[in-house]
């Protein structure tokens, strides 16, 4: 508090009159990859790791009022001793910084390629130096293959059009059912009867028009995985209820060499890992047969708590965007195994088998099988 009564501040309202009146200079603070997003015009850029060693040289008139910002003002306040120190008289920082200049519908300019709307809607994501402008352009350039717009999708699709995922591919066969509403939050009554896709895709549009939808209203199959997943997917969400359709995915993905990012629920459980070989392991090397139907029961036989698809399906979305944007440590070779009731993640160390009959050293299974008498055998 005493160094903001000694360090003065005035809001984004005040400043254009101040530029006028006082032949004030602003001075954006922050880092490169921020001003190239969007910058206030006529302010002069220098990041305030370099304040000290270049200010002096571009603007040698010490007597020049300095109104310094940053992005929301912390930044902007903070530098104002260091501006005190070179000998400039009574600096000031703009409160609330380019956020609030924006919030007031004053000018910017960008040196980037985003149109103004879309700054505005992906700014938080610029504001991450992990993503910023580079990252959402690769998001756009993303194309993500959903299986399954039920309980996992539905959190996974909602996620991921928000982010902006240039593609996102819909396969669901299924109509949407009362039964559905109580976690499979994509859908709404009214789209009780219709089919899962075309409902998907209509709430999704309308929540992000940059986002191609594009829907395959048929079940995964050996007849059609391979034509799928030739359409030029990144990478897959396993959003699938059904272990045929699961161990399916996994062969088609490996000799695709597409990454899967799977999630499965039951009752007060999740779980959430990423396939991607030869880095780790795949579905196989988890689980090289399938349970007995009497130690897997599905949804439909043994329930789920509505909120849980929600976290896993949530989760799936995360590793998904750490993968498109090649960020953080994605979740291969592990495990996350989450108990609602518990209120715990714990996490399982999953190692490639070289001996897997699909993705190992030598392969046995080069063709795809019939997986439901696999399964149920």
């Amino acid at each position: 508090m005493e160094g903001r009564t000694r360090i003065r501040e005035i809001t984004a309202s005040e400043t254009p009159d101040r530029l006028a009146s006082d032949d004030a200079l602003l001075l954006d603070v922050r880092a490169d990859s921020e001003w190239r997003v969007a910058h206030i015009p006529g302010a002069l850029h220098v990041p305030m790791s370099e304040l000290e060693t270049r200010l002096p040289e571009l603007l040698p008139d010490r007597t020049r009022q300095i109104i310094t910002y940053c992005a929301v003002g912390s930044r902007s306040l903070h530098v104002l001793p260091a501006i005190e120190e070179l000998g400039y008289e009574s600096p000031v920082s703009m409160a609330g910084g380019i956020v609030a200049w924006q919030a007031l519908g004053f000018p910017i300019e960008s040196e980037s390629g985003l149109s103004e709307e879309k700054r505005e809607r992906y700014s938080r994501h610029l504001l991450i130096p992990e993503v910023g402008e580079r990252g959402q352009v690769r998001l756009f350039e993303t194309s993500i293959l959903l299986i399954g717009a039920g309980g996992l999708g539905s959190p996974a699709a909602l996620y991921l059009t928000a982010a902006g995922i240039g593609r996102l591919g819909i396969v669901d066969d299924d109509l949407v059912d009362a039964s559905n509403l109580q976690r499979q939050v994509l859908h709404s009554t009214a789209a009780v009867g219709e089919r899962k896709a075309q409902s998907a895709r209509r709430e999704l549009e309308a929540l992000n028009p940059d986002v191609d939808v594009i829907t395959y209203e048929e079940r995964l199959t050996s007849e059609n995985v391979d034509r799928i997943l030739g359409d030029g997917w990144d990478l897959v969400v396993d959003g699938a209820d059904n272990f045929p359709t699961r161990y399916l995915l996994n062969d088609a993905s490996v000799w695709h060499s597409i990454p899967v990012v799977h999630g499965s629920i039951f009752r007060f459980e999740g779980q959430v890992t990423v396939f991607k070989p030869p880095e780790g392991p795949c579905y196989r090397c988890l689980f090289p047969q399938p349970p007995p139907p009497e130690l897997a029961p599905s949804c439909a036989e043994g329930g789920v708590l509505g909120v849980l698809p929600g976290v896993i399906g949530s989760l799936q979305a995360n590793e998904a965007l750490k993968l498109a944007l090649g960020i953080g440590e994605p979740a291969i070779g592990r495990l996350l195994l989450f108990d609602a009731l518990a209120a715990r993640l714990d996490e399982v160390q999953v190692r490639r088998d070289p001996d897997c009959p699909v993705c190992g050293e030598r392969p046995t299974i080069t063709d795809y099988i019939d997986y439901a008498e696999f399964c149920a055998t």
